[in-house]
């Protein structure tokens, strides 16, 4: 018999299934009752359950209920440091079996090369790798990537089984005001999959974005901005990532009527972040803990998920659907006891079996090398903007502070959380250096850099000290990339992430572990906030309001140009 026979065959019982579930009882995302029998399975498809089968392999799960494998709608495995196949094994025990992302961090770095390779990869991860397809490399033209795509390249690179669509439309500007390339790129997808990213984006400019045939975002920080981006036809994606966290702020809105029209997210979200407090299953937790019915929250983290970006082979636990099936202790607790992806058991030897790939993207980190003259900040007008950190958001505040020049230099002042911030071009493109000023670190000496700065990547440092900030911004060069918080002459802690200077090549255990004394060595520094380089990282994103820096200068990102710092 061919598959389909086998399935029909192993359904009703003609033939002993592959694999039986024996003893738990489905939670049924439908009726929102919960279904005891056995869940049989035929090679990747669930072919019954609420039944006794007879079977080549049992499991036992007795006491636990089985719910569809959770779906991160979307996401940048980049951000969480490690390599997908790290990433895969670090997330796809907690129940996450389909995650959908975009690569934009590395294509940003080295271009189409980088789609290529998450698409490689995800012929061999456990879980379901989807690679949506780049949309805005660079994010704008007020910055200088590594790399710049176009519909041209986007074209060669379509057609991929892990394909999903088109990634977020960052330049939103691009697309409600009609700008020729912009107009290429979703002429390419259109009928497809497009996905957003307009945040406070409102009125007629939202109306227009939608109109455009994209269905999906993800920026919503408000209660308000979510409801109108759903009654405008959105699918609106909760979001619970290391710096960006929303969901407390649109938990209110996902109800029994909505829950079909929201899915969840984590965007970014560090090892770390993942081990102290977990991922989807976290956010899980959090909104049942919240308020929000447990039917509703089930729906947006798997069949609102599915129906939402058109997979509409999961979802649930049902016949002839993909046995991506999570064992939970209990609902309320969501903790994975067993995961299945695709009818495999995500343990140890199937990590183990995935196979690997070569790694590109090293020796990318091509700074100029700096010395403390570098960070000065001239100018004669003590009017000065800075940028107002808005800590679990990175959406920030345009302040103005009032700064003296003191022998042609606009000084950091840690006794009002003044420090500079520097963005230094690393491309090797043109070498350009921008300084301004940042409120919200609560550094009082020292420096802090990194070469995870959103989308762009240059590298991004802030501190009191400019011997310090040049040591730690040359340091990174050395590294291939990375973290590293500098103190006095002196590398207190460090990250290399030398696979385009986003990932590292060590267990996502070992990244974890290096994390912490990361964060331990910037605390050492007066730092305040719990996750202070990937804030830092968003801080050079010039498509979130309000006040950002790129290598070309202070970016007013409401009104979308260059601004005098």
């Amino acid at each position: 018999m061919d598959d389909l026979e086998r399935r029909i065959a192993q359904a009703r019982g003609d033939e002993p299934a592959d694999l039986v579930l024996r003893g738990g009882q489905v939670f049924d995302l439908i009726t929102g009752t919960t279904i005891a029998g056995d869940v049989a399975i035929c090679g990747d498809r669930i072919v019954g359950l609420g039944e006794d089968y007879e079977a080549r392999r049992v499991i036992d799960v007795t006491g636990l209920t089985l719910v569809p494998g959770f779906i991160d709608t979307h996401l940048h495995v980049e951000s969480s440091l490690v390599t997908p196949f790290e990433f895969d094994r670090c997330v796809t025990p907690r129940g996450i079996t389909t995650a959908i992302c975009d690569p934009h961090e590395i294509a940003n770095v080295i271009g189409p090369d980088g789609i290529r390779w998450f698409q490689a990869a995800s012929e061999h991860t456990l879980m379901d790798l989807r690679v949506q397809l780049s949309s805005c490399v660079p994010s704008t033209e007020m910055e200088t990537s590594g790399a710049r795509i176009e519909a041209a390249d986007l074209r060669a690179v379509m057609g991929h089984p892990s394909a999903i669509g088109l990634a977020e439309f960052m330049n939103y500007p691009g697309v409600i005001h009609r700008d020729p390339s912009a107009m290429a790129k979703l002429r390419l997808f259109a009928g497809g999959h497009i996905d957003g990213h307009c945040p406070q984006l409102s009125g007629r400019d939202l109306s227009a974005y939608v109109a455009a045939g994209i269905r999906t975002e993800h920026e919503a920080t408000t209660a308000a901005e979510a409801l109108e981006k759903l009654r405008k036809g959105m699918r609106v994606l909760i979001r619970e990532g290391s710096v960006s966290k929303d969901l407390a702020a649109l938990q209110p809105v996902l109800t029994d009527v909505t829950a079909p029209y929201m899915c969840l997210c984590t965007d970014d979200r560090n090892p770390l972040d993942i081990a102290e407090h977990g991922h989807i299953d976290h956010m899980i937790r959090e909104l049942i803990r919240r308020g929000s019915p447990v039917l509703a929250v089930y729906r947006a983290a798997s069949l609102s998920a599915a129906e939402a970006f058109g997979l509409k082979d999961r979802g649930l636990i049902a016949p002839g659907l993909r046995a991506d099936i999570v064992a939970l202790d209990s609902l309320d607790n969501c903790r994975a006891q067993l995961v299945l992806c695709g009818g495999r058991l995500a343990d140890d030897a199937a990590f183990a079996a995935r196979g690997d790939l070569a790694l590109i993207g090293r020796h990318s980190v091509k700074a100029p090398a700096v010395t403390a003259r570098h960070f000065r900040h001239p100018g004669n007008r003590r009017e000065t903007p800075v940028i107002g950190i808005i800590e679990g958001k990175i959406i920030t505040a345009h302040l103005t502070h009032d700064i003296a020049p003191e022998d042609g230099d606009k000084r950091p002042d840690p006794s009002r959380d003044l420090a500079r911030i520097a963005v230094i071009e690393r491309h090797g493109r043109n070498g350009n250096i921008a300084t301004g000023f940042v409120q919200g670190f609560g550094l009082q000496r020292g420096a802090i850099a990194s070469t995870v700065c959103h989308d762009h990547h240059n590298i991004a440092v802030v501190g009191t000290d400019y011997d310090d900030m040049a040591l730690a911004a040359n340091r990174l060069s050395q590294i291939e990339g990375g973290f590293v918080v500098v103190d006095a002459g002196r590398v207190l802690a460090e990250l290399p992430l030398p696979v385009a200077g986003l990932m590292s090549l060590d267990p996502f255990e070992t990244v974890r572990d290096r994390l912490i004394l990361l964060r331990e060595a910037a605390r050492s520094l007066g730092v305040v906030l719990e996750e202070p380089f990937l804030q830092l990282a968003f801080l050079a994103l010039p498509v979130i309001p309000a006040l950002k820096i790129t290598d070309r200068g202070m970016v007013d990102v409401t009104r979308f140009e260059i601004i005098a710092s």
